[in-house]
């Protein structure tokens, strides 16, 4: 018996076309620290931190994946939060920034952060609105940060759940 490929109407072709891999391109490795910096903004988060803020800003060095997190309470605060990162790493680490990597998105393509890479010779290279693929490196580390933060969430509720389960059954008890 042999089948016969059903044919499927021009609709269901369209609704069945997968989204278009991204081909892995051979990535430029930075070979001293600062050198490319990978920046992403994400928020506004469902849960605001301890100190009212719902907005995350995530910097990733492209040498040595290093990591630094900002929080912050709305997008408008990242320019001045970039502007002081960067000044003082490059005073901290005597490297000098090259380029920064971001996504289109209004926060990082303002005039204030715009005058401010010209100003120390930081050339700024953006990718694509809503491909997350051609800037994996940060995009990956939320994931991971967001993971992790699940998951010590999950502990620490576990953990709180237990004391207070604990603590009930050793409180002295009077009648």
């Amino acid at each position: 018996m042999k089948f016969e490929k059903d044919h499927l109407c021009s609709a269901c072709e369209q609704g069945k076309i997968p989204r278009k891999h991204h081909k892995f391109k051979m990535a430029f490795a930075s070979n001293k620290p600062l050198y490319l910096l990978h920046m992403d903004l994400y928020g506004p988060m469902r849960i605001k931190s301890i100190n009212e803020k719902r907005y995350v800003l995530v910097v990733v060095d492209d040498y040595s994946r290093y990591t630094w997190v900002f929080f912050l309470h709305s997008k408008d605060k990242a320019s001045e939060v970039i502007i002081s990162f960067i000044k003082k790493t490059q005073v901290n680490l005597q490297f000098q920034v090259q380029h920064v990597r971001t996504n289109n998105g209004m926060e990082f393509k303002n005039k204030t952060l715009v005058k401010f890479f010209d100003e120390v010779g930081i050339s700024q290279q953006f990718f694509a609105a809503r491909t997350p693929q051609q800037n994996g490196v940060v995009e990956r580390k939320n994931r991971t940060l967001v993971e992790a933060t699940r998951t010590m969430l999950t502990f620490l509720n576990n953990f709180l759940l237990q004391e207070r389960h604990t603590k009930s059954f050793n409180y002295p008890q009077t009648f």
